[in-house]
């Protein structure tokens, strides 16, 4: 048996440190020079440029043209390769599947949605269904995706298997991760819940994501508003998925005790009272457009539950921003301003925000997460 060389391994961790570190700093302040790229992160010029060569030939890194003007040699700054590898993000809900193609700097180059329904039918269909609207969005965005990520409305266990969706009656312990790793022939990066990857997407890319300097990473819960209503719990930066990834399961928090019977085996909990099926029962609409037609009365009892429900977790996390995602958000301020009022009598002001239409949801944070991790780790 041959031996390593001694500090070879040592060596190789410190490059590979170096590399994240590097293509770190072009990505937060791109286009940016060699010279800013040794500035920012205290590293020789000379060892710069030695692993910008390396992440150029990578296809991770371009160069620009060189700016003309002024004296000196002109500086050709770096930016992350817009034709480099690209995420795939997957969304599979109760009634639609979606796909999307971001780019390094996670950039939508390509994104479809079809409706597909899925509570009466088994998960193959659901997959299949998915990886075959990927195919036409990765042959749309034309660039080489190096994994994807996928979004999904139930509990995620180990090694992206669903454990249990209470809307998707079928889906209990389905491997999903390797069943479209063999669907897809490229690697599922991860699978999470739609409502964890919708609080990501408003952290990464929405206004709530943004932090002063010398503040902590921005502190918020959001609200996804839909067949289902999850949450996504973002402290201090950092998405909080709990000891066994189940925090976030508002939609059924009790707000009625001797209310209607949900689908998770529970009664009056608040999907059962502002859930998109909930909202329609009440207000006898028959589609999301026709809710959206109705005054703002009508969708008054739903604001007073999800103020209910949402009041329990101001207090238990002590958050003092919430953003309203997916049907809540389309409902806009109306049910803002509710919700508002609620939160204000019972607990204290409360800033409640509609998430921004910008930022992509859940698909766009499934896709993301793959290059955020190829950055991470080039």
């Amino acid at each position: 048996m041959t031996l390593p060389a001694p500090g070879g391994a040592g060596q190789h961790t410190v490059r590979r440190h170096n590399l994240a570190l590097v293509l770190g700093e072009v990505a937060a302040a791109e286009p940016v020079s060699r010279a800013g790229v040794a500035a920012r992160t205290g590293l020789t010029r000379g060892t710069v440029s030695s692993l910008v060569e390396e992440l150029i030939e990578a296809g991770l890194l371009t160069e620009l043209a060189a700016a003309r003007g002024g004296t000196g040699r002109p500086a050709s700054p770096l930016q992350l390769n817009r034709s480099g590898p690209a995420g795939l993000g997957l969304e599979i809900g109760v009634d639609h599947v979606g796909a999307c193609v971001v780019d390094l700097s996670g950039t939508v180059r390509a994104l479809r949605t079809a409706p597909s329904a899925h509570r009466d039918r088994p998960p193959t269909a659901g997959l299949g269904a998915v990886a075959e609207l990927a195919a036409a969005v990765v042959a749309e965005a034309g660039l080489a995706v190096c994994g994807a990520g996928v979004a999904l409305p139930g509990l995620i266990g180990a090694g992206g298997r669903v454990q249990h969706a209470p809307n998707l009656p079928g889906w209990t312990d389905v491997p999903v991760a390797a069943e479209l790793t063999g669907l897809l022939g490229i690697p599922v990066v991860q699978v999470a819940n739609e409502a964890d990857l919708a609080a990501l997407a408003e952290l990464w890319f929405g206004p709530s994501g943004a932090a002063g300097p010398g503040r902590p990473g921005p502190t918020f819960l959001f609200v996804s508003g839909g067949i289902g209503v999850g949450a996504g719990i973002v402290l201090d930066g950092r998405l909080f998925r709990g000891a066994g990834g189940r925090a976030g399961e508002l939609g059924h928090v009790v707000v009625e005790p001797d209310g209607r019977r949900c689908r998770c085996g529970g009664r009056g909990c608040l999907e059962q009272a502002a859930g998109q099926e909930a909202l329609l029962r009440a207000t006898a609409t028959a589609t999301v457009d026709d809710l959206l037609a109705r005054p703002a009365a009508a969708i008054d009892p739903a604001a007073r539950a999800l103020g209910v429900a949402l009041t329990g977790a101001v207090h238990l996390l002590d958050v003092r921003t919430v953003v309203l995602g997916g049907l809540y958000a389309r409902l806009g301020d109306r049910l803002r301003r509710s919700v508002e009022a609620e939160l204000a009598a019972r607990v204290g002001p409360v800033d409640v925000r509609l998430s921004a239409p910008g930022t992509g949801g859940a698909l766009r944070a499934a896709a993301a997460s793959v290059v955020r991790e190829r950055l991470n780790s080039p």
